[in-house]
């Protein structure tokens, strides 16, 4: 089943469970869906890379709101974002561990023989590359720069 037609799916499950935050964050996915199609040149639709990138992107976006709504003193605020996040991770392939993620980023330091900071931008290429979906940007670039500091 299509990340479209799985979110339509539980889209329905929300209305007749009258679960307004899951209905929000659900909308808030097909919308982007259909933007990204719209966008797109390609009559196939997005790809599921487009895909996980897309839903990383609104996870993201929730997250960095509710930061800000927690650093304003807006804890109102900042639980429903994180409650949206929440309800588009489902739809995200599971997320690596930081130990997980440490051991990946010293395997692809070892492969590209970094050994400074001048080359954390060949080890977050690759690294980028291979957790892509499983691992947040930030948490990859932290890590790769307390291994090469």
């Amino acid at each position: 089943m299509s990340l479209q037609e799985n979110v339509m799916a539980e889209m329905k499950a929300a209305m007749r469970a009258k679960d307004s935050v899951k209905l929000e964050a659900l909308r808030a996915v097909k919308s982007a869906i259909l933007l990204a199609n719209t966008e797109s040149a390609s009559k196939d639709g997005l790809s599921d890379e487009e895909e996980m990138k897309l839903l990383q992107k609104l996870v993201k976006q929730r997250k960095d709101s509710a930061q800000i709504y927690k650093e304003q003193g807006r804890e109102d605020l900042a639980e429903p974002e994180l409650a949206q996040a929440a309800v588009i991770e489902q739809f995200l392939p599971e997320q690596m561990s930081e130990a997980e993620i440490e051991a990946k980023v010293e395997e692809i330091i070892a492969k590209t023989g970094a050994t400074v900071m001048q080359d954390m931008g060949k080890v977050m290429g690759m690294a980028s590359g291979e957790l892509a979906g499983k691992a947040d940007g930030k948490t990859i670039s932290m890590i790769v720069k307390k291994k090469l500091a």
